[in-house]
């Protein structure tokens, strides 16, 4: 088989913390959001690209990440990686050589 991706499993050394939205009741018949933990996961994470741009009166700043942890079939679009009080949103995911051994995850920095 040729055009795997090899990657050192030494390389997955940046611990962090899977979440997913679940919608809980305000009690006024609506809802609100919070984040419960889904799996503690080693990851690699490598930035991507950072910008910053002028819109609507005010500077806005954007963060992105490539995030490469073993394949797991319950990482969906919308979740989150928290590492060390940083919020990564999961915008996308793919598998880089279609092997089924791993995912990279494109993600959003929260906060920036």
């Amino acid at each position: 088989m040729t055009g795997l991706t090899f990657l050192d499993p030494g390389m997955l050394r940046h611990e962090v913390m899977l979440q997913e939205a679940v919608a809980v009741p305000d009690g006024a018949g609506g809802h609100d959001e919070e984040w419960r933990e889904v799996a503690t996961l080693f990851t690699l994470i490598e930035p991507v690209r950072s910008s910053s741009y002028f819109a609507a009166g005010q500077r806005h700043e954007a963060v992105t990440h490539k995030v490469t942890l073993r394949r797991r079939y319950d990482v969906k679009s919308g979740m989150r990686f928290l590492r060390l009080g940083r919020a990564l949103v999961i915008s996308n995911l793919h598998d880089p050589d279609e092997s089924g051994r791993y995912l990279v995850a494109d993600v959003r920095e929260e906060g920036r």
